[in-house]
């Protein structure tokens, strides 16, 4: 009952008493309808905790439904590698690659089915994403909308287009008001924060409120372990403000956490919020209300950034900060996903000028810059689309031999940092830029989203001379590796040692182990010494089982070494 009056107490303090009442029987009601699962065991994380993110439709295979061959695939190829497997959205959709959603209970048809979701999650623990700041245009929500159905009539946000809204946060340079016409005739503008077919919930209506908990509910009794909260930071808008990381917002992240505290306490809240680190990190709230889990959104463009300057010395700094003050929160590590490399995060980092160097190189290297739109009309960078892979490559070099290397050093970086890795399909695959992808649909995150035939893939991997499978079993046998090693505990200790600005170094600890992880992130041959850490002068390197003297640790271009006096 603790909970539930916790519930209660959040809805009163979002819509005052009688809404609030009114919210919380109708949530009440939701709550009893779902079967109670098992609470937190010894803890929510640990080292063997790995994340595959992927569309459903990423593998293909005629005449085979893709959810079916990503299953296949993941079976054959992953086991024992991924713990679990991030399938962005599966529903039915109009647009977005998904993310604009039509019906949040159905799964595309053209997919599979929720016996193909099931089938998945009997093999591999499964996050969904609640796609919960908009929902499409198409859909039959925004339909009884427009025909102001009773229960609809506050589903979108009206606003008066001569209203000033300049002050709103704009993570797009679209506009921020889509015109619509009623079946009544009546002509409105709503609020559409990413384009004009993602209709902005209206989270002042507590019919909204509880069909979006349904949803919610939903996808645990389907077998979700982990949600991730899309745009959360935009949920709760008030005219005159930022209408971003609202009081509001926050607490409907507690509200959600509160709920599954009550149904489902082993599931878990990834909050997705592609901002400054700091602002970032406010949704782990006091560590026990909010999200278990965040998305580590400076550590992409950051490592990036390290990876051109051959220096680690920013990249050090600001990893000294990864610390979290609660077991029952990590980050959620990851260099690539379905979106591209976005710059915001790098704000109060970087100066403008490096971050201009990484947009050109991006550009050099077949990719593109999308924009966002300021308060005071102009536009700044919003997100580096390529893929990560082509991100590392020398626009310089015709023929990059250093190209692989480099590549899985940047991934050997995200492995060994305190929290719980993710990796995207295509980072895995070694997936180049998809530029016939892009100019088929002349969208600028297209280049990240291939989509591959698995028979074709599968030839490349058994051949050890492709570019995919040079990637492909590194990566696998470095992940391999990493979740046999308890100091890669996701909240394991750490210090990162300030050796030299062409390495990376960090070390963590574990009661039974302590790794020295040191990454030479430059094109030059390099000789770091570990005698100031205070390491053993022999130490082996858990990838390839070879010993090193620590005092003088010769490092090749791209060359890492996880080195401990103990391999689990």
């Amino acid at each position: 009952m603790k909970d539930l009056t916790a519930i209660r107490h959040i809805l009163n303090d979002i819509y005052g008493v009688k809404a609030g009442n009114l919210a919380f029987e109708k949530i009440a009601a939701l709550i009893e309808r779902f079967p109670v699962k098992k609470g937190p065991g010894e803890g929510y994380f640990s080292e063997e905790d790995v994340f595959l993110i992927t569309y459903g439709d990423t593998l293909n295979k005629k005449g085979e439904l893709p959810l079916k061959t990503l299953y296949q695939f993941a079976v054959s190829q992953f086991e024992n590698v991924f713990s679990t497997i991030h399938i962005l959205p599966f529903y039915p959709f109009s647009s977005d690659d998904g993310f604009s959603v039509v019906d949040f209970f159905a799964v595309n048809p053209e997919l599979g089915d929720w016996k193909d979701i099931r089938r998945l999650g009997s093999e591999f623990q499964l996050m969904f994403d609640l796609v919960l700041n908009h929902v499409s245009a198409k859909s039959l929500w925004f339909q009884n909308y427009l025909k102001e159905k009773t229960t609809y009539k506050e589903l979108a946000i009206e606003v008066d287009p001569s209203i000033d809204l300049s002050m709103v946060t704009r993570p797009r340079s679209l506009p921020l008001l889509t015109r619509f016409k009623k079946t009544s005739d009546e002509v409105v503008h709503v609020w559409t924060t990413f384009s004009s077919d993602q209709v902005d919930l209206n989270y002042k209506s507590v019919h909204v409120l509880e069909k979006m908990i349904e949803a919610l509910l939903f996808y645990v009794e389907q077998g979700a372990t982990s949600i991730r909260l899309d745009a959360i930071a935009y949920l709760w808008k008030e005219i005159g403000t930022t209408c971003i990381h609202l009081k509001q917002a926050h607490q409907l992240v507690q509200l959600f956490r509160k709920i599954l505290d009550v149904v489902a306490p082993d599931v878990l809240l990834i909050s997705e919020t592609n901002v400054p680190h700091h602002e970032n990190m406010s949704y782990f709230g006091d560590g026990r209300n909010e999200a278990q889990m965040i998305y580590n959104f400076t550590l992409p463009p950051l490592l990036f950034h390290s990876f051109v300057r051959e220096d680690s010395t920013v990249l050090s700094e600001w990893a000294k900060c990864l610390r979290v003050n609660s077991p029952h929160n990590t980050l959620f590590n990851f260099t690539a996903s379905h979106d591209g490399i976005g710059v915001r995060p790098l704000e109060g980092i970087l100066p403008r000028s490096e971050i201009d160097r990484l947009i050109d190189i991006v550009k050099e290297n077949g990719g593109s810059v999308s924009y966002k739109r300021n308060p005071d009309g102009s536009q700044s960078p919003y997100e580096l689309n390529i893929t990560y892979v082509d991100a590392l490559l020398n626009p310089e070099s015709k023929i990059d031999l250093w190209h692989i290397p480099k590549f899985l050093a940047s991934q050997a970086i995200q492995f060994v940092l305190p929290g719980v890795p993710a990796s995207y399909i295509h980072s895995v695959l070694g997936s180049r830029n998809w530029k016939m992808g892009l100019r088929q649909t002349q969208r600028a995150r297209t280049i990240n989203r291939e989509k591959l035939q698995v028979n074709e893939l599968l030839s490349q991997l058994k051949d050890p001379e492709t570019f995919r499978s040079r990637i492909f079993y590194s990566y696998i046998k470095m992940i391999k590796t990493r979740k046999r090693q308890s100091a890669f505990h996701p909240n394991a200790d750490f210090e990162i040692l300030e050796i030299d600005p062409k390495a990376f170094v960090i070390a963590r600890y574990a009661k039974d182990q302590i790794i020295y992880a040191v990454t030479n992130i430059s094109s030059k041959r390099i000789v770091v010494s570990l005698s100031g850490a205070k390491a053993p002068l022999w130490m082996k390197d858990l990838i390839t089982g070879i010993s090193f003297r620590t005092d003088a640790l010769k490092l090749n271009p791209y060359q890492f070494l996880w080195l401990s006096t103990v391999d689990r």
